[in-house]
């Protein structure tokens, strides 16, 4: 069954559909290249969407969206940006520099090696005192997790220093 292509389409979904636009991911953004890990593709392209895809792949959801539907055969049609959400401050806010980092996951280590990090950021935050945090480091922004994370109630901050590395910092607010 084909899905709709919208900014909302979950990565999993859309792939299920039309398994041919993984090579168009792919060609967009050197980051989706990572869709072809079987742990990655299981877990965060299930709930991943393509708006948040977009904005790992620093690539303007509408162009994403666009591109995807011409390749799938599908018309253009209209494409509205979704409201835009609040962004992460600049830099990591006091509440997070003052707590000491507890523990440093490698989130692309694990991702290559076929596990998925949300366990061991669990695991980790679980051990957590009120004065530390848990530091995640991807090459990528994880939208999905850190949406989880916040979710759950923790505090989370993501950010992107130098370009190309996300450090993503984790603590119970």
């Amino acid at each position: 069954m084909k899905v709709p292509i919208t900014p909302e389409t979950k990565v999993g979904s859309l792939l299920e559909a039309y398994p041919d636009l993984e090579a168009v991911l792919v060609a967009m953004a050197p980051a989706f290249a990572k869709l072809k890990n079987p742990m990655l593709r299981r877990t965060v392209a299930r709930i991943a969407t393509l708006e948040q895809a977009a904005r790992i792949g620093g690539i303007p959801v509408r162009d994403l969206v666009r591109r995807l539907r011409e390749a799938a055969g599908l018309p253009a049609g209209e494409i509205q940006d979704p409201e835009p959400e609040a962004r992460e401050p600049a830099g990591i806010p006091e509440s997070i520099r003052q707590k000491e980092v507890r523990f440093r996951i490698d989130g692309d280590e694990m991702l290559e090696r076929g596990i998925h990090p949300i366990g061991k950021v669990r695991e980790c935050v679980a051990r957590l005192d009120p004065g530390g945090t848990v530091l995640l480091v991807t090459s990528f922004r994880p939208d999905p997790l850190i949406e989880t994370m916040r979710k759950s109630g923790l505090e989370v901050h993501s950010v992107e220093d130098p370009p190309g590395k996300h450090a993503t910092y984790i603590a119970r607010p």
